[in-house]
């Protein structure tokens, strides 16, 4: 076997032995405060994906790094296993989705298993089971004890393909397609069950901006959605050409500033006053039953005989209905403004309808307001009122306000985007709602003591499989003791996921969801990490139900998760992989051929984990090789041979040393694990030219290996013990010490560049000057006063630079020097920074000179610049040697 291969298969099948002999990730109930890392638990589909393996990796190497530096770590998993994905595989295969759905998770957790992942096992959950199940339901019980479950009739997203209600969140897209199946969705009324999410609108909103651990995309997502908007309430009377009275209709707007400008009045197709006149007018009826499209592309409309006066200036203005108006928005009616709104613009000149300009850029205190050019299009920001009566020359904001005070029925207003959440879903493969409908009584809700309302045996049927359930189906009314039928409807799978963080904490618990006194010392998640698609769903969800728990049950925290990271995908040749494209890669298949350390390691060290990135059968090859090196470095280290330490190489590493572990360790904190692991890889090779270049110090290679192997245990945990092992450390390098360092990140880094600028100034003076063969290279330090000058630089505020470094004798004795040097400074005044000190430079230049010497074939000295020529030294600058070759 060469030196980049290894037996990765025993290796990897021996320690996660050991680890589960140990019960090494096992997180006992009576730890405090432990850090609590998460993944998204995954649907059980039958095997793992990139994906998956991308995201578990993510956090697997976290909750690793914490447990290192010494914290106790919660780092559980557990199955989404509800959903209509295993109940149509249980049709396609005649059997049930039960036995279809723990096959999966048996599948899905051996490649769980195999890929390395430190999860407490003893804390797993299947959402599918009764005794997670009885929870949902109770959960539905209390929040309709308090006022936060409503049944109505309703108009719904309905899937055709899937035969079942969607929550708006999950219709995704313009063209209103299924996320689960890409079908286009429909418009039904039905009686649904709803958990009014509406009721912590505002506390929803207003809190997203303490999410400071949130990424900036997905807390903006939920601001949309959300989609609050303070405003006016406008009463428009509406009237028909013979005087009839249709009433007062209320409009929301934003811009009450731009009400002079109003030149038509639209009603969505569903308004009341539309429903009357489609029973009247044939224009109407034609539109509303044929032409109506509130998902197309272009604003459409038809005029109607009616007329809106306009509250503020009186004015009569047409009526239409149009299809951009849409009943569950608002009101279900707007003015329309197009000489200030884009999409009224289109509209207004797609029908003829006045556009009037009634905004006006501010002009400044010198000119007055003139009206803009609004023909072609809308003028939308806010500026100063124009052809508005009483209100011209006011600024928009002001104007609002007056506008608002002075007219009668007018009022403030906030209106959201966000509807309540129905949960109502016509399949089997989900958690029975814990309802009973009686004739007498009406719908009541379970008692507490008969939860579980078990799921019965499968039926296969199309349809809603609960309705065909007779015998589950027929029961008696827990008030009044009649016959009653039990509800047929099963919760949105998105309630399992909404609080499944919070069963983790006491999963075995009998006689509550969980336990109040570990959950609110537990919780909330330290980090969570999943997919950008849940931003909206999942995530808003899980966000409602704590506060909810936290107004009811007790909990003490009214945000689930602290940190949030969204993993970027795993692409192939640039696309997303998918079963579809047939552009998948099998995470088995790499195990198999190259180990999970390979996997983890190359999909960690690819790209920062928010980003997306491509699957190359090269880089997996190429990180199977790199590991193979390092344990070849470890077994031919022997620590009874080797130099004394007393040489610059020695030293150089050793800094090195330090430095890998000041910058990974910052970059395992910041979740940056590929520029972590780039450090950890970097010492490798700085390892490698020690052993090859120089008799290494045996002390300095063992703790540089030692160290390697814990920067990299977290994402290659298998070899990390293997190797961790050979060098002799005790017990598990999964509950190692973290290594610590004696510089930090700032020096380290400077000491870095140092050395990157004298190598690269010493290239590029050997190529410009086509030196093929160099005897010697001297390093000339640059001489201390400017060291003091560039300090004086850096500190100082004053307007003239020079005359401040003037002011110091030994500074201004360097005569025409210290002048051009002063001038360079100016110049680049706003740029400066400190570089290392004096000697420091002096020393780490002098343990680097070996890499000169390496890369040049020729010698290499660090001169101090009193002992070199006056005209080399008095080009070195701090943090940039003057080079002098001889050939």
């Amino acid at each position: 076997m060469s030196d980049e291969s290894y037996d990765h298969a025993a290796i990897e099948t021996r320690w996660q032995e050991a680890w589960d002999d140990a019960a090494v990730y096992r997180t006992p109930d009576d730890v405090e405060d432990p850090t609590y890392v998460l993944g998204m638990y995954p649907y059980p589909s039958g095997k793992l994906h990139m994906g998956h393996v991308r995201n578990y990796t993510i956090t697997d190497a976290y909750a690793r790094y914490r447990r290192m530096q010494g914290d106790d770590v919660l780092h559980p998993m557990g199955w989404d296993a509800f959903g209509l994905p295993a109940e149509n595989a249980a049709k396609e295969r005649d059997t049930n989705p039960r036995d279809w759905t723990f096959d999966c998770i048996d599948t899905m957790k051996g490649q769980m298993k195999s890929m390395g992942f430190g999860y407490d096992w003893e804390r797993e959950i299947a959402t599918c089971t009764p005794d997670y199940y009885k929870w949902n339901q109770w959960f539905f019980t209390r929040f309709y004890e308090e006022g936060l479950v409503e049944r109505r009739d309703a108009d719904v997203n309905w899937c055709p393909s899937c035969e079942t209600v969607l929550a708006d969140e999950q219709v995704e897209g313009e063209e209103e397609l299924c996320w689960r199946c890409d079908n286009p969705v429909e418009q039904r009324e039905l009686d649904q069950w709803f958990l009014q999410i509406t009721d912590y609108s505002d506390e929803l909103v207003d809190y997203i901006d303490e999410l400071e651990g949130w990424p900036d995309s997905v807390r903006q997502m939920q601001r949309n959605w959300i989609g609050r908007q303070y405003g006016t309430r406008l009463p428009f009377d509406v009237t028909g050409p013979d005087g009839h009275d249709h009433g007062t209709v209320e409009a929301f707007t934003t811009r009450a500033d731009t009400v002079y400008g109003a030149t038509f009045f639209a009603l969505a197709p569903d308004h009341p006053i539309t429903e009357e006149l489609v029973a009247e007018d044939d224009d109407v009826h034609e539109f509303v039953h044929h032409e109506a499209d509130p998902d197309g592309d272009e604003p459409n409309g038809v005029e109607t005989d009616l007329t809106a006066t306009n509250p503020v200036t009186g004015e009569e203005i047409p009526v239409y209905v149009a299809d951009f108006v849409l009943s569950d928005v608002g009101t279900g009616a707007l003015m329309g403004v197009p000489g200030h709104d884009d999409r009224d613009h289109e509209f207004a000149s797609k029908m003829g309808v006045d556009i009037v300009p009634v905004v006006a850029p501010d002009p400044g205190e010198d000119d007055g307001p003139e009206a803009p050019d609004v023909s072609e299009s809308a003028f939308t920001d806010d500026g100063v009122l124009v052809n508005s009566g009483e209100y011209s020359g006011l600024d928009s904001e002001s104007a609002r306000e007056a506008i608002t005070a002075d007219t009668a029925g007018a009022e403030e207003a906030t209106q959201y985007r966000l509807r309540d959440w129905g949960i109502s879903r016509q399949r089997y493969w989900g958690t029975p709602i814990p309802v009973i409908h009686c004739d007498d009584c009406g719908p009541v809700m379970v008692p507490e003591e008969d939860l579980p309302v078990e799921l019965p045996e499968f039926i296969n049927t199309t349809g809603n499989p609960l309705d065909e359930a007779e015998e589950w189906k027929q029961t008696t009314c827990p008030d009044c003791g009649a016959d009653a039928v039990r509800e047929t409807d099963t919760m949105d799978t998105f309630v399992d996921s909404s609080w499944y963080f919070l069963r983790y904490v006491s999963p075995d618990l009998s006689d509550a969801p969980f336990d109040p006194a570990r959950t609110n010392d537990w919780m909330p998640v330290d980090q969570y990490v999943g997919g950008i698609e849940h931003a909206v769903m999942h995530l808003l969800y899980s966000r409602f139900f704590t506060k909810a728990l936290a107004d009811y049950e007790g909990l003490e925290h009214r945000e689930p998760f602290t940190n949030l990271l969204a993993q970027g995908m795993v692409q192939l040749e640039g696309e997303a992989m998918s079963k579809s494209k047939g552009n998948t890669v099998s995470p088995q298949r790499i195990v198999e051929e190259y180990g999970a350390d390979t996997a983890r390691l190359f999909m960690m060290q690819a790209a920062q984990p928010e980003r997306d990135f491509d699957w190359t059968e090269e880089g997996v090859r190429s990180t199977y090789r790199f590991l193979g090196r390092l344990k070849d470095l470890v077994q031919s280290f022997d620590p009874d041979a080797g130099g004394s330490g007393d040489d610059p190489i020695t030293d150089y590493v050793a800094d090195e040393i330090d430095a890998s572990v000041a910058v990974a360790t910052e970059e395992y904190d910041d979740l940056t694990f590929n520029v972590a692991l780039r450090e950890a890889q970097e010492l490798v090779g700085t390892l490698r030219q020690y052993r090859d270049y120089a008799d290494p110090h045996p002390e300095t290679f063992e703790r540089g290996l030692a160290v390697a192997v814990r920067l990299l245990a977290p994402v290659t945990p298998h070899l990390a013990e293997e190797l961790y092992d050979e060098l002799g450390g005790d017990g598990f390098v999964a509950e190692a010490e973290w290594p610590s360092a004696d510089v930090d990140r700032e020096t380290a880094e400077k000491r870095r560049q140092l050395v990157e600028n004298t190598r690269e100034d010493v290239r590029q003076i050997v190529e410009v000057a086509g030196i093929e063969n160099p005897e010697r290279i001297d390093i000339v330090v640059t001489p201390e006063w400017k060291f003091d000058a560039l300090g004086i630089a850096v500190e100082s505020d004053a307007d003239n630079l020079i005359s401040e470094l003037m002011g110091e004798s030994h500074i201004r004795e360097q005569g025409d020097a210290a002048a051009s040097y002063g001038q360079d400074l100016q110049a680049e005044r706003e740029a400066l920074s400190m570089t290392l000190a004096p000697e420091d430079e002096y020393e780490s230049l002098v343990a680097a000179a070996w890499l000169v010497e390496r890369e040049f074939d020729a010698s290499a000295r660090v001169v101090r610049a009193d002992e070199a020529d006056d005209d080399v030294a008095n080009t070195a600058e701090p943090g940039r040697p003057a080079i002098d070759i001889v050939e």
